[in-house]
């Protein structure tokens, strides 16, 4: 999620409720032959992002500054028999449910609501890699709509933005945000989405034609404190 304390676009709260709908993961058919495994160019599970993919990136004259916000390749193996499309959801589930005023930290204890980043659907059968910048190369909007590899979404970013936004979490927020890359192959080429469409109704669409699933998990933060306690500069 991006920074509520920074000279960018705040993010539109009636598209981050939208998106809250349905935070939870989908439940893969029964018999479902295994996980797919997931891996991220340049980034190692469990670790920092970085700031090469970030939105927001650490400024040493204010909290955060608008990162590079490229969008990193990701590859995953291929799905089960009867795969007849893919689809790729980026979520963070440490967003804070309410801010604070401006200058007062965010405990690590604070209720959390789940964010989504990016959103890709019907993304080809014989496609299991989504290139380096593809979805996104800057601060520039990406639009929704169909593209060779898929079917960008909305984010929960506001504004008409689609495709990939990276990190950019609250630099008081006192808890390290985890970003889940999780991709699902189906059992339908086509989950009939259309439009303005958002992460709610992309997983809705979904439910009962997961075959398998799986994700790469990586962090971040933009507290100073935290990152100094973990040895991130």
């Amino acid at each position: 999620m991006r920074n509520a304390r920074r000279a960018v676009p705040i993010v539109n709260a009636a598209a981050l409720c939208a998106c809250l709908a349905l935070g939870g993961p989908v439940a893969a058919r029964a018999a479902a032959p295994g996980a797919l495994t997931v891996t991220l160019a340049g980034m190692t599970p469990g670790e920092f992002v970085p700031g090469v993919y970030a939105y927001c990136v650490p400024s040493a004259q204010s909290p955060s500054t608008p990162g590079p916000n490229r969008s990193p390749e990701v590859r995953w193996s291929a799905g089960p028999s009867g795969t007849a499309s893919y689809a790729l959801i980026l979520s963070d589930p440490d967003v804070p449910a309410a801010f604070p005023p401006a200058g007062q930290p965010i405990p690590a204890n604070a209720p959390r609501v789940t964010f989504y980043h990016w959103v890709l659907a019907d993304v080809p059968a014989a496609t299991t890699e989504i290139a380096a910048g593809a979805e996104s190369n800057g601060q520039a909007v990406t639009p929704p709509g169909p593209t060779p590899h898929g079917l960008r979404g909305l984010n929960g970013f506001g504004g008409g933005r689609a495709g990939y936004d990276g990190p950019c979490p609250p630099s008081g927020d006192e808890r390290v945000h985890h970003y889940h890359f999780t991709v699902y192959a189906l059992d339908v080429a086509r989950l009939g989405l259309s439009g303005n469409f958002n992460a709610a109704q992309a997983l809705a669409a979904m439910q009962g034609h997961v075959l398998a699933q799986g994700e790469a998990v990586v962090t971040y933060s933009l507290n100073a404190a935290v990152r100094k306690n973990l040895g991130v500069r």
